[in-house]
């Protein structure tokens, strides 16, 4: 301890020789130095031959790149790492080298060393990566595209119209454009990515008699066995388990249908347009498949629905124990998504029946894959004047 006291009484005594010009200049010339140093490491970390020094780096996404139109390309342009990962600008460039800590971790406990271990780790590196191309609406992108300097005449007259929107609204590019430059996910049976990074994989040990809430639109089957579709179960409903077998299990779908046809939909609740599932004809006049409870005339309609139960096979992944994670994934989607051209309605401004409509004049204005499209829709009528009455 002693000698750090005698560097503290030096540095912090006055100086007896120098003056006040000398320690100004040295501190100047220091200042230069340390800067010119931390430049210097700051800029060979922003290169291409030190990103892909991590071996896992260099032998996954690095060669994928190299499969792409921005490895090899008519102009000659190439886009190495930094271009898209690293920030320009220095502030969030700095915040995106703090967010690198997690890289260095990864690195030290072998996180992503092997083929396998990075494509179990794929879909939530991606969707890290897209959200935050989402925030700043794909600034790395624009920053060598830009929608200004496109010729328009040599697009296609579907993508002149695509991208033509996306430039009025300064759309972020990475909302049509996944999967450019490295490969995309595999994501099973996911058609939303995002979301399933978001609310996981669902539960793993499924347990006879529970209840649980489909977190996709999955597809239903008439026995553990056969691959031929008996319609699909809608994202957000409630099912119960009622047998296991293997990777599929039985399900029982409680709710109403419209006593009409062969009666395939099943709804949510009795005059409700709130899709739980949708049977084929086939599938629908099974026998034993649905059991058939009360009938109720519904007044508006004049339509008389019937109570029901469906009971059918699924596979088993995409579960949730709750169904509070899948609303909170909505209700973000529709605030951020459903903002774009102009304030968006609360839920509780219309009724059930009413949503569905009105959301489907939304959607031709953002770029939504059809599971988002159904549970954002599913939400705002669970959540509507019809369930809440705050509002009205």
């Amino acid at each position: 301890m002693r000698w750090l006291l005698n560097i503290w009484r030096t540095l912090t005594k006055p100086a007896k020789y120098l003056t006040l010009g000398a320690v100004s200049l040295s501190a100047f010339l220091m200042g230069i130095i340390f800067w010119g140093g931390f430049n210097t490491a700051l800029q060979a970390t922003n290169t291409e031959e030190f990103c892909i020094s991590c071996h896992g780096m260099e032998s996954m996404p690095y060669q994928e790149l190299q499969k792409t139109v921005h490895w090899s390309n008519h102009s000659g342009v190439r886009a190495t790492c930094p271009d898209c990962h690293v920030p320009h600008e220095f502030g969030p460039k700095m915040a995106r080298k703090l967010e690198a800590s997690h890289d260095v971790y990864g690195w030290l406990f072998n996180t992503i060393n092997t083929p396998e271990k990075y494509d179990e780790k794929r879909l939530e590196m991606a969707s890290r990566e897209w959200k935050r191309f989402d925030q700043n609406k794909s600034l790395a992108c624009k920053n060598c595209h830009d929608y200004k300097s496109m010729k328009w005449d040599s697009m296609s007259k579907l993508a002149q119209k695509q991208m033509k929107r996306a430039a009025e609204t300064d759309q972020s590019c990475i909302d049509c454009h996944k999967g450019i430059a490295h490969t995309l996910p595999n994501m099973g049976t996911a058609r939303a990515p995002e979301l399933i990074a978001e609310v996981g994989l669902g539960v793993t040990n499924l347990k006879v008699g529970q209840s649980y809430f489909s977190s996709l639109t999955k597809p239903l089957f008439l026995n553990e066995n056969t691959d031929v579709e008996a319609g699909t179960l809608n994202i957000a409903t409630k099912v119960k388990i009622l047998e296991m077998k293997g990777n599929r299990a039985q399900i029982g779908i409680e709710g109403w249908r419209k006593k009409i046809g062969a009666g395939r939909v099943i709804y949510y609740d009795f005059g409700l347009n709130i899709l739980s599932a949708q049977l084929t004809k086939d599938a629908a006049l099974e026998k034993g498949v649905i059991n058939t409870f009360e009938e109720k005339e519904d007044p508006m309609t004049g339509l008389i629905w019937q109570r029901v139960e469906a009971d059918l096979w699924i596979e088993a992944d995409y579960l949730l124990s709750d169904l509070q994670p899948l609303w909170d994934y909505a209700r973000g989607t529709y605030n951020t998504s459903c903002s774009v051209c102009h304030t968006q309605p609360a839920p509780a401004h219309f009724d059930a029946n009413t949503w569905p409509g009105m959301f489907q004049g939304m959607i031709a204005f953002v770029n939504m894959d059809q599971d988002t499209q159904a549970l954002v829709q599913k939400y705002l009528q669970e959540h509507s004047s019809t369930f809440d009455k705050s509002a009205h």
